[in-house]
């Protein structure tokens, strides 16, 4: 099996080196923030868009250095590592970007550090699921309304806990709410619902991250005439919705198949997949 590689501050290193110290501040204090993202042959898909959240999530987090991770930065060092990593058809990507050593809660200084992963993905395009999910709502622990709320921070606890009752109940996802028990995101994706015959998700303001494909769908809905609101939705309306689909930047547009008792269509999801590929 061919060695895989990662890249920490510009140097490559072998994946199973240990390359951070227990100094890390994402590892103490999840002090951090990250951006998943795909690559088809050779080409990292929505570059512009990962930048614009990596750079805004930075500033919020006051760390040093947004303006230097650009469209550019991105884009050479996916291909650099997918290169060294010998990903031609596709790959998955993870950008840990992490603030540098340096005191307790209080950082001694906001310089940041990172690390970028490379695994391959065999799909030259984002594959619509055959198989639909089955999901349900986790309310045991909701997700906060804050001004961190958009980004993909190291804090990651609710995902995690939200992934421990999806295995727990054999679900292929669980829907997170938000402290006002709204519905806010899934563990890894977007949500959104078609009921009567439009299309609602979770605005930025109920807390879900601002992703990167959900922003994709929602220009590719406004192209396309297709009335897509964002809105405070109650989760009682999954036992209404016509459709139910998911949207992250590695998958793509899954769609969802029951709830409970309830089981949707998927009409409304394969015109919206067809219409991303054709991106």
């Amino acid at each position: 099996m061919q060695q895989q590689y990662i890249l920490h501050n510009d140097e490559f290193f072998l994946s199973t080196d240990a390359v951070l110290t227990v100094h890390n501040r994402g590892f103490k204090y999840g002090d951090g923030l990250f951006e998943s993202m795909r690559m088809f042959n050779g080409k990292l898909q929505f570059a512009e868009k990962h930048t614009d959240r990596l750079n805004a999530g930075m500033k919020a987090l006051k760390m040093e250095g947004a303006d230097l991770l650009d469209e550019y930065f991105l884009r050479q060092k996916a291909t650099e590592l997918a290169k060294k990593n010998k990903l031609k058809e596709g790959a998955r990507l993870r950008l840990s970007v992490y603030r540098a050593d340096g005191g307790l809660y209080t950082p001694e200084n906001n310089k940041a550090g990172y690390v970028l992963e490379a695994s391959p993905l065999n799909s030259a395009s984002y594959e619509l699921n055959k198989k639909g999910l089955i999901v349900d709502v986790f309310d045991e622990l909701p997700k906060s309304i804050d001004k961190l709320s958009n980004y993909k921070t190291s804090n990651s606890l609710v995902y995690i806990m939200a992934g421990l009752h999806k295995k727990q109940h054999g679900l292929d996802d669980t829907f997170l709410l938000n402290s006002n028990g709204f519905l806010c995101e899934s563990i890894s994706s977007n949500i959104f619902i078609v009921y009567n015959k439009q299309i609602y998700t979770p605005a930025l303001t109920e807390g879900c991250v601002a992703g990167v494909m959900r922003s994709a769908v929602m220009e590719i809905a406004m192209t396309n005439n297709v009335q897509l609101i964002e809105a405070q939705i109650n989760p009682e309306v999954l036992k209404e919705a016509e459709e139910v689909f998911v949207t992250n930047a590695i998958s793509g547009i899954q769609w969802v198949m029951g709830y409970g008792r309830k089981r949707y269509f998927n009409e409304v999801t394969k015109s919206l997949s067809a219409l991303l590929n054709a991106l």
